[in-house]
């Protein structure tokens, strides 16, 4: 049997030879580009990687991946890409959805898949709107923001795409935006490696119905401050003079001086996302000052796929029936002449 040779690839070999018809200026660009970027480093075969979406601008996402992919429909991304990795659960399976789509009409679809835990990396693009439907309010947007179907102010409170995946026991979530694609690439690697269900949010620009949802966190004079990234192991320091860091207090995570009031950089908290309990990291998906990116929760767990695979051998081995043959002639038969 001949040895299969790796193949070398570069971001260019999954590119597709279709024109990407996003609006100009969409954040949808960059994390495709961060994507393209992940799968040389992931290292799998292009053959072996497949892309399913539902519906909504991310969802055009398959189309312009030279890998195998499924456009399907609203919301049920989750059943066919969970379809696809049991039928085949060496195949790399990356769910596009958008926050319409994953948690307003796919809102059952999502929290299953994440409770279930198989080797999904579900990437969710969060810019608070719907922008294909042309700018009515998602289950994420803003208190108060008004868009043509809440024209004086939304009143539902929104979701934290965060705490719907901790809450739904999900081991895997870390958060991007869509201004850092060097960094969206390193998450995109460290999903992949995770065994499980990935999720990643990704915060994204709609330049047309909810432009500069995210500037308070991601312009140029505000980020520095605004944005914490953390890495396992690593205290939770940031700002202009990286002077700022992150303690608890009580059953708050508060912003501290460094060098104030007698704080040292041995104060601050070390990210830890490998901790199973979920406490801290519930802390820190809620935390809008400053907005935490990175992978914050990444803890192991057998996936679905491994643990059925168990199952079904466990059934094979106690079964009376090795083939169809041996089901069908059980019992009592009969011999019509």
């Amino acid at each position: 049997m001949s040895e299969v040779k790796t193949v070398e690839y570069t971001a260019k070999d999954f590119s597709s030879d279709q024109e990407v018809k996003w609006c100009p200026g969409c954040g949808d660009y960059a994390i495709l580009k961060a994507v393209q970027k992940a799968m040389p480093l992931v290292g799998r075969r292009r053959e072996d990687v497949v892309f399913v979406s539902g519906i909504g601008c991310s969802s055009r996402f398959p189309y312009y991946m030279d890998t195998y992919g499924f456009h399907s429909i609203h919301g049920r991304a989750p059943a066919l890409a969970s379809g696809v990795k049991l039928a085949n659960p060496n195949l790399s399976v990356w769910q596009i959805t958008g926050d319409g789509d994953a948690l307003a009409i796919g809102g059952n679809h999502f929290i299953h898949a994440i409770r279930r835990n198989m080797g999904l990396n579900i990437l969710l693009f969060n810019n608070r709107i719907y922008g294909l439907t042309k700018g009515q309010f998602s289950p994420t947007t803003d208190l108060g923001h008004k868009t043509k179907s809440s024209p004086q102010g939304v009143i539902d409170n929104p979701f934290h795409p965060g705490e719907l995946v901790l809450g739904a026991q999900g081991h895997f979530f870390a958060r991007c935006v869509d201004i850092n694609p060097s960094h969206m690439t390193g998450v995109m690697v460290e999903a992949e490696k995770h065994e499980g269900t990935s999720l990643v949010e990704i915060l994204q620009n709609c330049i047309i119905f909810n432009d500069k949802v995210f500037s308070d966190f991601t312009s140029k004079e505000n980020k520095s401050d605004a944005l914490l990234y953390v890495e396992h192991g690593k205290p939770m320091i940031f700002g202009k003079e990286n002077d700022k860091g992150l303690v608890l207090k009580g059953f708050e995570l508060e912003v501290v001086t460094i060098g104030e009031n007698g704080i040292t950089e041995d104060d601050v908290l070390v990210h830890d996302a490998y901790v199973k309990n979920p406490t801290l990291h519930f802390m820190m998906v809620r935390m809008e000052y400053p907005m935490i990116l990175g992978v914050i929760r990444n803890v192991a767990a057998e996936p679905f796929e491994k643990k059925l695979a168990k199952q079904v051998l466990e059934v094979e081995k106690k079964s009376n029936f090795k083939t169809i043959d041996d089901l069908l002639l059980s019992g009592e038969t009969w011999e019509i002449v």
